[in-house]
């Protein structure tokens, strides 16, 4: 029996044999080996080079031991299986060769695996994504600890990507072409207890028995095939289980003219969503159709091809940006000094709302703070707690939540109609109407009732989305403990939180209230203090140069549908009503007494404000908001045409290509002005800020990653083309100018060629 490897196995049972790098092989008596995986160096384990080499050999080993009866594959790292890949190494790729050599060579390890001669079980606790997944489907029975951190899933489609180690063909024969299409699809992550009705794991037990459970598997169960296809009856259950119609679906898998029709379908559902802008989905239903159309030998082989393709797609490259930003921005400090970082542990709502509700359920439901909400009488408290509980007992119902967790979180959250228990807050966000009088109001009260309490290190949030946080804090006692943090709704969904930090702002205030957004979950930003702050600024010649067109004859339902087309999730005007038309009217003259003309509104919007015509808070707004009608269906107001009848132009009507691009670099010039100005430090903020909270196309990677695809010089040339023909609010800003003098081509770029 071989030394040479440091899995070489020992007679001597139950000793750990020696360790390698980032795996450990232990023998138990019985004969089942468990191989440890605690990749060095990293938070979770992912999957390196380094070690799909090691695995490898790690294989051989088990090859040559024949005293080996089954295999166990389990974490060392709490909270993580394998996470997925290493992005890393796609710095080091560059044509599609190298990506598709990739994707060959992590599919002969996992069929290796595969075909080993005994039973191999992986033991899922933590996240299990990805590559990690992939590895999970090879082996011949999954268990899953029961942990609010396991979760399992495919999501290689959020960076523009698809499996690309056999995933595309073991999944779907697992638990069926429909389900796996919908986790390969959509990146949906399945916990425990789904993923067990579907099939995807055998069992599901208390962390503390995973091990156990693994090993007791790998003695009872022979070999299964990996690609093994569900029965009709298994497959049935589990599609019933979920909502679906069972029997009909797992008919439609079981022939080739059945098969047609469900990729078929699939196929179309694909392309009304991403309107052709990303082109993973397509090869995700290609990938899986060949596979049972040619075998799954030609699948892999057509996954290798598709995974190289997509890999050096633009659209990969932008969402590998993104991808890259957010994970930079979890571990950006924004204060460059060592600063009082103690957490926030109780919070203070003022406003129940909305608004107010949802700050309060992120952060007693992912902050884990107690939380009192003040509301100015007992029907609207009770209406925001209410909406609490209310989302509370929907996490419970999709079982992400226990009845006794949701039921002590729910306790947690307590009302008020004044100030009694505020003042003792960590923290106090005010979610009230955007009035300064009012938030100057409400921070004085707070800064009281601190003082009352003994309280002095209490800061004091405004979730304003426009008024200057140096406005609010004149005549604070404590100015360096107020700061703006401006959450976007919904708040439990939308990911951004833009933290404004005023001129007297302290470090220790940012350093607070960057570390508190984090622990509710978001991807945080830091802006300086100014009309709009960032998102707000942007947003706003964005609105209105959807409205200018609206008056120069293109259609409501036009205008919405190009942006959508561009990748937008919903239309502007269509936002505009959401938001309110007033709303969006009371922040114009802030950003105008500021920039001057360029954030000018258009006329239209003080005649939609005057017929009363507000948006869906009134029933009318650019659409008209009737019961049952449902969102893509609602009526264009009818009565909003002939409000703009004597404002129209007489020139040709802008078509769908001049509606996109004047709306798009509308916001792409705002995004280079706030650089210019300071607003935000750097371009990747910009990026984070325009696609995570305003919905700026994520196919782009954001207007400053835009900028670099299309080429600043040719952003210029359309800018000037445009201020030419519609004013001087398309005139580049100043960052566009210097960059498209510039003689070196690094230098006319925002990020360095050939990074994400």
């Amino acid at each position: 029996m071989s030394t040479q490897t440091p899995y070489a196995p020992r007679h001597d049972r139950g000793v750990p044999d020696k360790p390698g790098t980032h795996l450990r092989l232990d023998y138990g008596e019985d004969g089942v080996a468990i191989v440890r995986v605690d990749v060095k160096g990293t938070r979770q384990n992912i999957l390196t080079e380094a070690l799909a080499a090691e695995f490898d050999t790690l294989l051989a080993t088990i090859e040559r031991d024949t005293e080996i009866t089954g295999v166990v594959v389990m974490s060392v790292k709490p909270g993580s299986f394998i996470a997925g890949a290493d992005l890393a190494l796609f710095d080091r790729l560059a044509e599609a060769a190298d990506f598709e050599r990739v994707s060959l060579a992590g599919q002969a390890i996992l069929r290796r695996l595969a075909r080993l001669h005994v039973p191999v079980v992986a033991a899922i606790e933590g996240a299990c994504l990805g590559g990690g997944l992939e590895l999970a489907l090879a082996c011949d029975i999954r268990v899953a600890a029961d942990t609010p951190a396991t979760v399992l899933g495919l999501p290689e489609v959020m960076l523009g990507l698809l499996p690309a180690a056999g995933g595309t063909q073991r999944l779907p024969r697992l638990i069926g072409i429909r389900p796996a299409l919908e986790m390969m699809l959509t990146g949906r992550k399945l916990r425990p207890a789904r993923a067990l009705s579907c099939g995807l794991v055998d069992s599901v037990v208390a962390p503390e028995a995973l091990e156990a459970e693994a090993i007791r598997w790998a003695r009872r169960s022979g070999k299964r095939s990996p690609t093994r296809k569900p029965s009709l009856l298994s497959r049935a259950t589990a599609r019933w289980s979920q909502g679906g119609h069972g029997l009909a679906n797992a008919l439609l898998e079981d022939n080739p003219a059945g098969r047609r029709v469900l990729f078929d379908r699939a196929r179309q559902g694909v392309r009304a969503k991403t309107h052709g802008h990303y082109p993973a989905p397509d090869h995700i239903i290609d990938t899986v159709a060949l596979g049972y159309r040619r075998g799954v030998r030609a699948g892999y082989a057509a996954e290798a091809r598709a995974f190289a393709l997509l890999a050096t797609s633009s659209a990969s490259r932008a969402l590998r940006h993104l991808h890259h930003a957010s994970e930079t921005l979890k571990t950006s400090r924004f204060v460059d000094a060592r600063v009082d970082e103690r957490p926030i542990e109780r919070v203070g709502v003022l406003g129940a709302g909305l608004m107010g509700s949802g700050i309060a359920l992120v952060s007693v439901a992912r902050a884990g703070c107690t939380v009192r909400i003040k509301d100015v009488d007992t029907p609207g408290l009770a209406r925001g707690l209410g909406q609490v509980r209310a989302a509370l007992d929907d996490r419970v119902a999709r079982g992400r939540l226990s009845r006794a967790e949701a039921d002590r979180l729910a306790h947690s959250v307590t009302g008020t109609t004044d100030f009694e228990g505020i003042g003792a807050a960590d923290l106090v966000v005010e979610a009230v109407f955007e009035d300064l009088a009012l938030k100057r109001s409400m921070l004085a009260e707070f800064e009281l009732a601190a003082e009352a309490a003994n309280n002095p290190g209490a800061i004091f949030a405004s979730n304003t989305s426009s008024l200057p946080i140096a406005e609010i804090a004149a005549d604070a006692r404590r100015p360096d403990k107020v700061i703006g943090l401006h959450y976007f709704s919904p708040v439990e969904k939308m990911p951004l939180l833009e933290i404004i930090a005023a001129e007297r702002t302290a470090a220790s205030t940012i350093a607070r209230a960057v570390a508190f957004g984090r622990a509710q979950g978001k991807t945080v930003i830091v802006v300086r203090d100014g009309p709009g702050f960032y998102t707000t600024r942007v947003l706003s010649p964005y609105l209105n140069e959807a409205a200018r067109l609206l008056t120069e004859g293109a259609g409501v339902r036009q205008i919405d549908a190009a942006l959508r087309r561009h990748g937008f999730p919903v239309g502007p005007l269509a936002l505009l009503d959401e938001v309110g038309v007033d709303v969006g009217a009371k922040v114009a003259p802030i950003l105008q007494a500021a920039f001057g003309q360029r954030m000018a509104a258009p006329e239209a919007t003080a005649r939609m404000i005057e017929a009363g015509f507000l948006g869906r808070k009134t029933g009318r707004g650019f659409y008209e908001y009737e019961r049952g009608v449902r969102r893509g269906r609602r009526p264009v107001n009818a009565r909003l045409d002939p409000l703009l009848v004597d404002a129209r132009s007489g020139g040709g009507v802008p078509d769908a290509a001049e509606i996109v691009e004047r709306c798009t670099l509308a916001l792409v010039n705002e995004a280079a002005h706030c650089l210019s100005d300071g607003v935000i430090e750097q371009p990747l903020h910009g990026d984070i800020g325009a696609v995570f909270g305003l919905g700026f196309p994520p196919f782009t990677g954001g207007p400053f990653r835009y900028v670099d695809t299309v080429g600043v010089r040719t952003i210029v040339d359309r800018l000037n083309a445009l201020a030419e023909l519609h004013g001087a609010r398309f005139t580049p800003a100043p960052v566009f100018d210097t960059m498209a003098r510039a003689r070196a081509d690094a230098h006319r770029r925002f990020y360095p060629a050939g990074g994400y």
